[in-house]
Parts: structure tokens; sequence; C-alpha cells
């Protein structure tokens, strides 16, 4: 696997490195050694899997509170997204600051996303697919979110009519105490 950090410190963009030939391809798409090896969290706990049946969907921003902080591996298995992590991390020397990449099922790419970061998706095809491995267990005592458009942090959107929960566009104006 192939691990590029993102301008977000700890968050990396992991491609896969396959090994083909006349049948396809074979390649890990996980490996506890070599994330270790960088520092990452490699206790996986929890693997979810999200299926949006349009394009525009968008879903986040969202992440867990102390002490049930999780790191996450984002693929997308199905279709497209557009992923984004905000750095929440007041101590950060990127606090309050957004990436976002783009993973297909095409390209295989995945996101690997530290603990302390909030994570949203928007879908860039109808019936699409994201899975998701987890550090921890889901604690909805703990579950968080923020607005999607929040202007602290300024996110630019493939799709300025997302289709959402409501709680997804509901979410409180964020500050650092949430």
């Amino acid at each position: 696997m192939k691990f590029t950090e993102t301008e977000l410190k700890g968050a990396y963009i992991v491609e896969l490195e396959p090994i083909q030939d006349e049948r396809g391809f074979f390649s890990r798409s996980w490996c506890q050694k070599e994330f270790a090896e960088r520092g990452l969290t490699s206790n996986l706990v929890q693997c979810n899997i999200s299926f949006n049946r349009h394009k525009g969907t968008l879903r986040g921003m969202h992440y867990q509170a102390k002490p049930h902080e999780e790191a996450k591996v984002v693929r997308c298995t199905m279709g497209a997204i557009y992923d984004v992590i905000i750095d929440i991390r007041p101590d950060s020397a990127t606090f309050k600051q957004w990436v976002a990449v783009e993973l297909t099922a095409e390209n295989r790419k995945m996101l690997y996303i530290p603990e302390g970061m909030a994570h949203g998706f928007q879908t860039l095809t109808d019936n699409t697919e994201v899975f998701y491995q987890m550090s921890e267990f889901y604690h909805p005592e703990s579950a968080r979110g923020l607005r999607w458009d929040d202007p602290r942090f300024g996110i630019t959107w493939i799709h300025n009519n997302p289709i959402m929960s409501d709680k997804d566009k509901n979410y409180d104006p964020w500050n650092i105490k949430n």
C-alpha cells in the first residue's frame, strides 16, 4: 500500500498496489502492520456500509467525542464520493482546516482519518456504496456533528442543494466545546 499524507497532519490517502495478470489483480486493502509502522491507529473494531441511492446525497459532518474518538478508513466500493474531513483538534497546526478527496470504485483509493477529525461525504453518482472501518465502537452518547455549511470551515461542496437527513441539516453551529 502507498500512503500519502494530506495537508491535515495524520490523515492519509491510501492507495492499493495491485499485482496484475491476465485474470485481473490481487491487492491488500488492509495491513495492521503497515498502518502501525506509520504510527496510525491499527486496531479496527467495527465495519460499516453506507448505501446511497441518489447523486448529491450528503452525510456528515460526523465524529465521536472523547472518550470514544475514532479513527476511520473509508473506501468507496461502488460509485463515487467527494470525501471531506475537518481537523477539530484544538492543538493541531491545521485546526479548523479541511481536505476533500475523491474516492471512487475505479480509483480504489482509501482515506485514513485519525481521531479528532469530523468526516462527511457527498455522492457523485447514483447508487453509491461506502465501506468504513472504525477503531471504536459506536457510542450514541459521544456522537456529534458539525454543520455541513458552517462558514467557520468554508467547505466547497460539489452539489449546492444536497439530499440530507434532518439531523445532519440541523446541527448547531460549531464551537470548540461540541
